[in-house]
């Protein structure tokens, strides 16, 4: 995984307005890979509204405090992030296979009022993204080796440490940030970190959080 686009490099490389997915605790990050499993026929339109076009989807969560519009679908968080569409296939059963990856985050500006089935906002995009390396040089890569380390021998689980070693900090923080079981408000708060640094310190506290919590449901239950 790469950090960042060579497809984009400036302001004018980027839309004004966005097709939008809300979708729970999915969090993309720039340079980052999502696959997605497309069924629901607003968003298979979505897919080919964005393949007709420039290839991006806004993958942005719903509103954390549950908030709905009249019209009962869910408010968004402010900040989202684009992934531009990397890959894609079709099922025998009418589903898309795609792969986004993220470009840059992207703050609300406004939600359009659109007659497509799929919702659409007016962004700013925040360009200091596109620097893949901005920030890279002062992540605490060791602490967040640690941590990882120990959430991984607390759930019994194992990764691939030689791919780990040769990923960059950009990278590691990143892939780590998306592939971290967390839910909803600790993915937006990674998400929404200003700098890699403080993505790496906001990962490493919520691991840490969760250890401890581990630890404390472990220590009860043999009370």
């Amino acid at each position: 995984m790469q950090a960042g686009n060579a497809r984009y490099r400036t302001a004018d490389d980027l839309p004004e307005t966005v097709i939008v997915f809300p979708l729970e605790t999915a969090l993309l990050l720039p340079g980052g890979r999502m696959p997605l499993n497309i069924f629901e026929p607003r968003y298979l339109e979505m897919v080919d509204h964005a393949l007709r076009h420039d290839r991006l989807i806004g993958m942005i969560q719903p509103r954390l405090d549950g908030a709905l519009r009249e019209d009962g679908e869910p408010e968004l968080c402010d900040v989202g992030c684009l992934g531009r569409i990397t890959s894609f296939a079709e099922t025998g059963d009418g589903r898309y296979l795609i792969s986004l990856q993220g470009v840059c985050r992207f703050r609300v500006s406004s939600e359009l009022h659109v007659k497509t089935p799929f919702r659409q906002c007016r962004i700013s995009s925040f360009l200091t993204d596109l620097d893949a390396d901005a920030g890279a040089a002062d992540v605490d890569r060791p602490a967040l080796l640690k941590a990882f380390r120990a959430y991984l021998k607390a759930n019994e689980l194992d990764a691939d440490w030689d791919s780990v070693s040769r990923a960059e900090n950009a990278t590691l923080v990143n892939a780590l940030s998306m592939m971290a079981p967390y839910g909803p408000a600790e993915k937006q708060a990674l998400l929404e970190a200003p700098d890699l640094k403080t993505r790496a310190e906001t990962l490493i506290a919520i691991t840490e959080i969760a250890l401890a919590r581990n630890d404390d449901e472990f220590g009860t239950s043999l009370q």
